[in-house]
């Protein structure tokens, strides 16, 4: 993963919600995926077994993120069951398919999620952060990014 995907991935964890946090983790393990499936390309294999390692940590997070109080919680659990054990058979056959049979489902319960992500309008889930506004001023080549009010205290109130 680069540099400025993982500070736009920061600053959209810290401006989300519930559901939002949810796309948030699915879009991070299909990076990772991606990435996993580039250095397989490549021939990197030690590269490739750590982007796979990092998307199975993301599968983890999604499955510790199911409320099982909802009858779909028990389809999503299996659903994560099977991309892990698609993921740890792509490490031990150095196989793409199985990453790419991990990544289809993943995708499809992503455009899920996102769309379900749409409804929602709770508040952010962490709170005393910054508000970024993005598209307030153009740079030559790039989006810049504003701040608003800068001098304010963030962090934990004691």
């Amino acid at each position: 993963m680069k540099q400025d995907q993982i500070q736009d991935f920061t600053r959209r964890i810290s401006q989300s919600n519930r559901s939002g946090l949810v796309v948030v983790t699915y879009e991070i393990t299909l990076t990772y995926l991606n990435d996993a499936l580039e250095c397989l390309a490549d021939g990197d294999y030690e590269a490739f077994c750590g982007a796979v390692t990092r998307a199975q940590r993301g599968v983890d997070a999604l499955q510790r993120s199911l409320d099982f109080s909802y009858g779909v919680s028990r389809n999503l659990y299996a659903l994560y069951v099977f991309a892990k054990e698609a993921l740890a058979k792509a490490v031990i056959k150095k196989d793409a398919a199985e990453v790419e049979a991990a990544q289809a489902v993943l995708m499809n319960l992503h455009a899920a999620f996102r769309e379900a992500a749409k409804q929602d309008h709770s508040s952010p889930l962490m709170q005393n952060t910054q508000q970024v506004y993005a598209g307030m001023t153009y740079g030559r080549n790039n989006l810049t990014e504003t701040f608003q009010d800068p001098e304010a205290s963030r962090g934990f109130f004691a």
